[in-house]
Formats: structure tokens, sequence, C-alpha cells
């Protein structure tokens, strides 16, 4: 990768402060457009890149099938890259400027009804033992607080103030928010933080842990939710992140504030939120072709 590249990767990183999986992304983004200049115009320099160039590269994404969200990644990422390089003084034009987003396909987040996730964390299916407490706060915390797979396994002791019933959460670009946390909720992290400190000490900062007391992974906490979601849920996702769904599809249904949820989800705006309105409008829809004598 050429050293522009690693100069602007590291300004996201550390000015910017963006996520490990964004700079990821723009890592792959940029290094695929490098490999495609050398392919076709024998150069891997992505600054040297004129109009024509880029163009030529977002028509064969296109071509090539590459998902309209991919598709505008890529176009973030490398709109951004030149606008770094202006900044910088490296190049005067943004190459970028005539290649237009594609509009995406909106998806309506998949969530649980309320009576089977009410189900899935009774407490009474869950045993005393150090595994059973884990996934139990795991579940609870991901359907009572709507966090991130990310923000549940980077979650530490130090976070949880379990007097004030709240804890503080860094989700994406660093941002810190406020959670309040549900009693029940509180009383199953002190049984669990109990049981954890006579497997493993006192000493492990992170809440949650694998069975041999070694730090989550997101594959580890996916498999773990999957199998309690397999139990008693014929979707096709079953994911944590169907619970994050399920948490504000339920508030928005029960009467929660549109603004109040996007805080506690931690949107960076309120259109990112206002997709869980079109699953509470199929709701009534539904109500009202069932219920209308004329339906």
């Amino acid at each position: 990768m050429g050293v522009y590249s690693e100069q602007f990767l590291e300004y996201l990183c550390q000015v910017r402060r963006y996520s490990e999986h964004t700079l990821l992304a723009y890592r792959n983004d940029l290094d695929q457009f490098e490999r495609y200049l050398n392919d076709q115009y024998d150069t891997d320099s992505c600054h040297l890149a004129d109009q024509g160039m880029v163009r030529s590269w977002f028509a064969a994404l296109r071509r090539g099938g590459t998902a309209r969200s991919t598709f505008n990644r890529k176009r973030s990422a490398l709109r951004s890259f030149f606008g770094y390089l202006i900044k910088s003084d490296i190049v005067r034009d943004n190459p970028m400027d005539r290649v237009v987003s594609l509009k995406n396909d909106r998806r309506l987040p998949v969530f649980m009804d309320q009576e089977k996730l009410e189900e899935i964390l009774d407490p009474r299916l869950f045993g005393r033992n150090f595994r059973d407490m884990r996934d139990q706060l795991m579940l609870e915390l991901f359907y009572t607080t709507g966090i991130r797979r990310a923000e549940l396994i980077e979650l530490k002791h130090a976070d949880v103030n379990w007097e004030k019933q709240q804890m503080r959460i860094t989700g994406k670009g660093n941002k810190e928010r406020l959670l309040p946390l549900l009693e029940p909720v509180v009383e199953s992290y002190q049984r669990y933080c109990e049981e954890k400190a006579k497997l493993f000490g006192c000493d492990i900062p992170w809440v949650f842990v694998t069975d041999k007391g070694t730090k989550t992974y997101p594959v580890f906490v996916y498999r773990r939710v999957n199998a309690y979601l397999s139990r008693l849920t014929t979707l096709v996702k079953r994911s944590p992140h169907v619970l994050r769904h399920s948490f504000a599809t339920h508030m928005l249904n029960n009467g929660a504030d549109l603004n109040a949820i996007k805080e506690l989800l931690g949107h960076a705006s309120l259109s990112a939120t206002q997709v869980y309105t079109h699953n509470s409008i199929e709701k009534i829809k539904n109500i009202y072709k069932q219920a209308h004598p004329k339906a």
C-alpha cells in the first residue's frame, strides 16, 4: 500500500478516531483500488488517479455485481482519501466529484416477538453455573440496553455502576453514552461477578469472558446468542443484532420517544433510528387488515 494511503489511514485512526471495523474496510477498499490501477494502468499510486481511472473502476464494480451498500462504502472511502490529499496539498482536485452514490435497498430490521423474548429470557431456564450466568447476563444486556456486539465485548467492570444502575458504553467513533440498567439485570450482574471471581479471580477487567477466562470475541458471542435464540424462534437471523433491533422496536411500540431511542442506541443521526418506525407501521397495517370489516 502506498505511503499516502497509510498516512490517510493513520489520520482516520488517530485524529478522526474511526472504528477498527471501518479502518479495515477502508484499507481493503484502497488496496483493491491500487490493484485495479496496477492491472489496468500500470500504476499502484492512488494519488495519481484521475477522474477517468476512478470512473472506470466504479463502472467495473457495477458490472461485477458489487452490492449497492458496498459500492457506496468504497465511494466514501475514496472520496475521503482524496479529500485528505487536497487538505494536505498533495493533489488539487477530487476525481470523485462526479461519482454519485447509489440508492441503497432499504431492508427492515429483523426483530423477535415480545412474548418469544420473554420466554427466552425466563430466569428459570438458566442454571446457577458460571456459563449459564454469563449467557443470561449477555442476553439481558443485549435486549434491555440495545448495545452492539462490539460494545458488549469491550465492556469493563469499571464501566458498570451497579449502585446507580447504569453503565458507560464507548460506541462508534469513541463516543460515550450512559445507559440505564434494570434492577433484575443488576442482580444478574452481581451474581455473575461473584461466580466469575471464584473461577478466575478479580484481575480480569472485561465483564464477559469465555469458559477459559479469556476475553470474548465476535464469533464466540454470536454462537452463544444464536444457541439460545435457535431454541424458540424460526427466524433466519438469530444474531445479537436481532436483540438490538428487538429492543428498539419494542421500545417504540410501547410509546418511547424516537429521540430517546436514538440516544440509547448511540446513533449519530435520527435517520438511522427512523427505520424502526417502518416495523411499527407494518404492525399497524396487519392489525388494520385483520380487524377492519372491509379489509
